[in-house]
Parts: structure tokens; sequence; C-alpha cells
């Protein structure tokens, strides 16, 4: 089984303007809702890759409701833990001659909430893929994912980190099977200036010696470079297709890349299917679907 964690999920109310003006009353010319939250972005795209994935985390409320209903389908078993106050987070994006986003802080998180999220970790088998994804709620500890390494560090467990800065070095020590940084991500690791191939390829192998067995890091629009557990250097472009949407891009990626793995047992296939993955959610206005995965497959 996957099992994906979200921690503060989140409705994504996306308006979309011709002009926003301050000051006074503005209408939308479309809305859109999505259910948000890295870890719930990788479910939903394992989901369209035919892959059954456990979704845990924690949801609150009239909002916590919605979301964990919405997702939750043949492919994703829902696990939340729902708080007794509060709601989970609505983000606003406002996509006009700017963007502007707007995002809540969720609800507050009480220790015996967190130790039901910790007993839930403790059903994981051997064997059994770990994704930890996003940033985390200020009303839990800063070293959680850490203390959620340590709780399984006894089992056989395929873990995958996709955290920026503290959250995925502390991790390091625990020899996740994948990580996921960008460059500026590796920039502010290690506080250099990463631009080219050669030092992005540098600094994927010192996280590796830090402990992470593969590297996968996004480029943008150069594509995307993993550096494998056996050190060699694999590289995939993108399509040239009209970016509509780059949100969820990267969960997309992580997602693809989970599900070739497990398909194929192959890091450059693996490296494939996530990067189609991620090309597919940048063309649409929401998460890669199976048709889209599938028209990109055969272009790659």
């Amino acid at each position: 089984m996957i099992y994906t964690v979200t921690l503060n999920p989140s409705i994504d109310y996306i308006v979309r303007l011709n002009d926003l003006t301050l000051g006074i009353t503005n209408r939308t010319t479309s809305e859109e809702y999505y259910f948000g939250g890295k870890g719930i972005n990788v479910s939903l795209v394992l989901a369209e890759l035919d892959l059954d994935s456990t979704a845990l985390g924690f949801v609150a409320g009239f909002t916590g409701e919605a979301i964990e209903k919405g997702i939750k389908n043949d492919r994703i078993h829902t696990e939340f833990i729902r708080l007794k106050e509060g709601n989970s987070r609505i983000n606003v994006k406002i996509k006009a001659d700017e963007e502007t986003e707007i995002n809540g802080q969720g609800p507050h998180i009480y220790p015996d909430e967190l130790e039901k999220l910790m007993e839930k970790l403790d059903e994981i088998q051997d064997g059994d893929t770990l994704i930890l994804a996003g940033s985390i709620p200020n009303t839990l500890p800063d070293d959680i994912y850490e203390r959620m390494l340590e709780r399984l560090k006894d089992k056989n467990i395929r873990i995958v980190v996709d955290a920026t800065k503290k959250l995925l070095v502390n991790s390091l020590k625990y020899k996740p099977f994948l990580i996921k940084p960008n460059r500026q991500e590796i920039s502010e690791i290690f506080d250099v200036d990463v631009k080219t191939e050669e030092d992005t390829e540098k600094y994927a192998k010192k996280l590796q010696e830090m402990g992470a067995q593969n590297v996968l890091i996004s480029l943008g629009g150069e594509g995307a470079m993993l550096i494998d557990e056996n050190g060699e250097k694999h590289k995939m472009g993108v399509l040239k297709e009209k970016v509509i949407n780059t949100v969820g891009s990267g969960d997309s990626m992580v997602a693809g890349f989970v599900a070739g793995y497990e398909k194929e047992k192959s890091y450059p296939y693996a490296l494939k299917l996530g990067s189609v993955c991620g090309n597919a959610t940048a063309f649409l206005p929401g998460l890669a679907t199976k048709e889209k995965i599938n028209e990109l497959l055969k272009k790659f």
C-alpha cells in the first residue's frame, strides 16, 4: 500500500478576473474549486495511474468533511484524523492581470490528535511506501517528519520526502528512498547559487552523501534530472505545449515516479512517467488525468 500524508489540507478556491482593483467590488469571470495539499495531490494522480493509496492527515469542520468526501474514491482510502475544533483551510487563488494567493492557516492540532495520527502510522507494513509531502501547520512541532520516521525506522518502508529546507535535511538520516528538491531549494540548503547542470549534479550527490538514496530534481522549463542510488544520472526534457497551471506539477511528478518504479522497478521509466505526469498537470487547469497522461506517454 502507498500512504500519503497531508498535514494541512485545503480547499483551493480559484477565481479568475479580467483585472483586480482594490477597494471596490470585483466580479469574477469564472471560478473553480480543488481539494489541495501535496499529499492529496499525489494520491489523486496515483488514482489516475490505477494505483491505490491511503490518504492520512488532519481535517476539521465542514471544509474538512468536503475534502474527505471529495477525494475518496475506489482508489483512494481516506483515514484522516478529524479534529475537534476549527475548519480545514480555504486558500484563495486570484488569477487576474497579476496572480495573488491568500492561504489560510488551518486549524489547531492538539497533542492527543497528533498521537492518533502516529498510531495510524503503526499500521504501515514492511514493503509499503510512505510519502511525506509539503509544509507543516504552525501548531505542530517542526520536527514532526523526524518523529514519524523515527517511529517507523525499524520497518522496511520505502520513504519519499517532498519538503523544503530543514524538513528535508532532517529527514535524510532516515535514508529516504526518494527526495525531490528543485534547484532553488538545493541552493537554499547549501547556501550557494546552483545554476548549471554540473552544480545540480554535484549537490544532488551531496544530498545522497547525507542519506538520500535517489534525488529527483525538478528543473522547471528544462525538465528533470535524477541521480539514482547507483550514482547514475538520468535526464528528461519537457514537451512544448501551452502551460496552463504549474500548481501540483511537482506532486504529479512524485506520483508518476513512485508509480513508474512500482510497476517497472526501473529508474529511467520512473523518471519518464514522473515527467509525463508533471507535464500533464502543467497543460491542464487541474491535476493530470489518465487521458492526458496516456496522450503524453506517446510523445516522450
